[in-house]
């Protein structure tokens, strides 16, 4: 099964989304993340966090939803929709979900307080994707309403 994690400058969220996907999945289930509006670099901080947490930072880029190496079979946006954010809209078929989080690119304030924004963002994405590997994927598969009904359930889950 394929993830992808999309937001508009896959740079933060969805890299870091991506990341923890990729560090805590089974071989049969691998994430990518992608921009309609890629910034064209990984936010150095979102690298400084997810070598903190131990995930490797090895062959991750900001990149476009138009080179994508297939086609997902869940796509999951990262935007956060309160601070009027506008999230890319996936049209290919793939059962869609909204994890609405903040962006800590947005974050001003003191390195304390910006590093905060982005450990917030890690923690809500980090408990979101164990809980979506929580569940039986394989049999979930077959039952895409189902599917839909948990990933919007897990979009709630905060810290």
């Amino acid at each position: 099964m394929n993830i992808l994690f999309l937001c508009t400058g896959n740079s933060c969220r969805s890299i870091i989304a991506e990341a923890i996907f990729n560090a805590l999945a089974a071989p049969e289930y691998h994430a990518i993340s992608a921009g309609s509006q890629p910034k064209g670099l990984i936010h150095p901080r979102s690298l400084a966090l997810l070598s903190r947490k131990g995930i490797s930072t090895e062959g991750y880029a900001s990149k476009s939803w138009d080179s994508l190496p297939y086609i997902p079979d869940i796509v999951i946006t990262v935007c956060g929709n309160a601070a009027g954010e506008v999230c890319p809209a996936y049209l290919a078929p793939a059962i869609r979900a909204h994890w609405e989080v903040d962006d800590p690119d947005k974050a001003t304030g003191s390195d304390a307080e910006i590093d905060r924004a982005f450990e917030t963002a890690y923690k809500i994405l980090k408990i979101r994707i164990q809980a979506l590997l929580a569940l039986p994927l394989a049999e979930l598969k077959g039952d895409p309403i189902q599917l839909q009904v948990e990933l919007d359930h897990i979009g709630a889950l905060t810290i």
